[in-house]
């Protein structure tokens, strides 16, 4: 299937590693031009050099900066204009804020995840829409979690930003719809990333309390960061056109609603 990707410009976040990185290779091996953004610039050049070398004739630029940054956004989308003259595609990912319980939260921590979780999507989407407006075939595609479906033992941060980011996504693809842009959320469920081990790494066995979270899993296996950019890739392209405002759950089968 040819997704007409090809020549396209896309900012992929969180792309240093785990999902965001398996996104942006997705997106490249299509050959859709890549701005790679997340912290850490060694492994973001890691990942420009990858795409480099996928011969697909997509080109990459790693941008550093914290998605918590209002600035650091405006520049990500600076330099992609300035680097590739355009900007079609824009995948929001972030990390997740940390776990825990309610009380172990204070204002502060709260107000990092609202920053984090929420306002850099929601930031970053503004600077880039009168792009993706002139685009013509804009496409948003948002990296949740399978909490906005089903909240999560042990990450009420998560758990209560992620819907928000959620409810905001379905507004606007109404309200971007006549402008011919889509948008549309990835809700992952257990997938092998840096994040799930170190969620595991606080559990008192990490080893059973995976194998017991894969035998809830129909699957009988967690995800890879692959399956989940196959799926962004999919609706960033032109045989996705007209599906917008919808999540799409990746989780093996586990959610039982349904409406999951």
């Amino acid at each position: 299937m040819d997704l007409g990707l090809e020549g396209c410009v896309a900012i992929v976040g969180g792309s240093s590693s785990g999902i965001g990185r398996a996104c942006a290779l997705a997106l490249a091996r299509e050959g859709c031009n890549v701005t790679l953004f997340a912290r850490r610039q060694t492994l973001l050049d890691d990942a420009a050099a990858e795409i480099d070398g996928l011969g697909s004739g997509a080109g990459a630029l790693a941008v550093a900066g914290d998605a918590s940054d209002a600035d650091a956004l405006r520049v990500v989308v600076h330099r992609t204009l300035e680097q590739f003259g355009r900007l079609d595609i824009l995948v929001n990912n972030t990390g997740g804020p940390p776990a825990g319980t309610f009380e172990d939260f204070g204002d502060e921590e709260w107000q990092n995840a609202w920053e984090l979780t929420l306002m850099s999507t929601l930031r970053l989407t503004r600077f880039a829409l009168p792009e993706l407006r002139r685009s013509g075939r804009g496409r948003i595609v948002n990296i949740t979690s399978s909490a906005v479906k089903e909240p999560i033992p042990g990450l009420p941060l998560s758990n209560t930003y992620r819907p928000g980011v959620i409810g905001w996504a379905k507004t606007l693809s109404q309200d971007e719809g006549p402008n011919g842009i889509t948008v549309n959320s990835i809700a992952p469920g257990y997938i092998n990333t840096d994040r799930l081990r170190s969620l595991y790494a606080l559990a008192d066995d990490p080893d059973q309390a995976r194998r017991n979270d894969e035998a809830a899993i129909p699957l009988r296996r967690f995800g890879e960061p692959a399956e989940i950019a196959a799926a962004v890739a999919f609706l960033c392209s032109t045989q996705a056109s007209y599906i917008t405002g919808i999540t799409v759950l990746v989780d093996g089968g586990l959610a039982k609603g349904l409406l999951s």
